[in-house]
C-alpha cells in the first residue's frame, strides 16, 4: 500500500494537473486509487506553491464527474441483464432491480449527493445509478454537486495542514472500513433473509 501510495504522489508531483484528472477519473470508475489521498497531497503542493487551487479544484471535480459517467454507463447497459442472469446466485432477481429503480426515481439525488461524500461508497454510487436507470441529467447535476465540496475540502484541507497533510488519512481509512463493513453486514443480511424465507437459487 505504501509503494502504491508513493507511485500515486510521485506521478502527481511529475504530471501535475493531467494526473490528477486521470487518477479522479479512475478513482470515480471504482478502479482503488484513493481520491482523498490525491486531493490532499495536491492541497499540499498548493501549500509548496508549487500548482493552484482553483485548478485543482476544477479538474479534480471534472475528473470526478468524467469517471462516475463511465460507471453510470457501464451500470445502464451492462447491469441489468448481468444481474437478471447472474443475480439468482445472489438472491437479486428482477424483482429486486425494480425495486432499486424505484428507490433511484425516489431518492436517487439525496443517494448521488450524500454517497459521492462517504469514502469508498462514493466510488461505487455511479453503478447502481446506472443500473435503475436514473435520470442522466439529474444524476450529472448531484454528482457535481456532492463531487466539488468533497474537492474543495480536501484540497484546502492538504493546503492547511502543509506537510502534516497525510496525517489526516488515517480518518479516512477508518471510515472506509466501517463504511465496508456496513455494506458487507447489509449483503449478508440481505441473503440470510431470502435464506430464512425458504428463498432458493434457481
Amino acid at each position: 500500500m505504501e509503494a502504491f501510495t508513493n507511485a500515486i504522489l510521485n506521478t502527481i508531483s511529475h504530471w501535475g494537473l493531467p494526473a490528477i484528472f486521470l487518477l479522479m477519473t479512475l478513482s470515480s470508475m471504482c478502479i482503488p486509487i484513493p481520491s482523498e489521498v490525491v486531493l490532499l497531497f495536491s492541497g499540499y503542493l498548493v501549500f509548496q506553491g508549487r500548482m493552484d487551487m482553483t485548478w485543482i479544484i476544477v479538474i479534480g471535480t471534472a475528473g470526478n464527474v468524467l469517471g462516475s459517467i463511465i460507471a453510470y454507463y457501464i451500470g445502464l447497459k451492462g447491469g441489468r441483464p448481468l444481474f437478471l442472469k447472474y443475480g439468482k446466485y445472489v438472491f437479486v432477481k428482477e424483482r429486486e432491480l425494480d425495486w432499486a429503480e424505484h428507490w433511484f426515481a425516489r431518492f436517487g439525488h439525496e443517494t448521488v449527493f450524500f454517497g459521492r461524500m462517504v469514502p469508498m461508497i462514493r466510488a461505487f454510487i455511479s453503478v447502481p445509478a446506472g443500473v435503475a436507470e436514473m435520470n442522466f441529467a439529474k444524476f450529472n447535476i448531484y454528482t457535481v454537486l456532492g463531487s466539488l465540496p468533497w474537492s474543495v475540502g480536501l484540497v484546502y484541507a492538504g493546503y492547511a495542514l502543509g506537510s502534516r497533510w497525510h496525517q489526516i488519512t488515517q480518518y479516512f481509512t477508518l471510515v472506509s472500513i466501517v463504511a465496508l463493513v456496513l455494506v458487507v453486514a447489509l449483503a449478508a443480511g440481505f441473503v440470510i433473509w431470502h435464506l430464512r424465507r425458504g428463498d432458493r437459487v434457481r
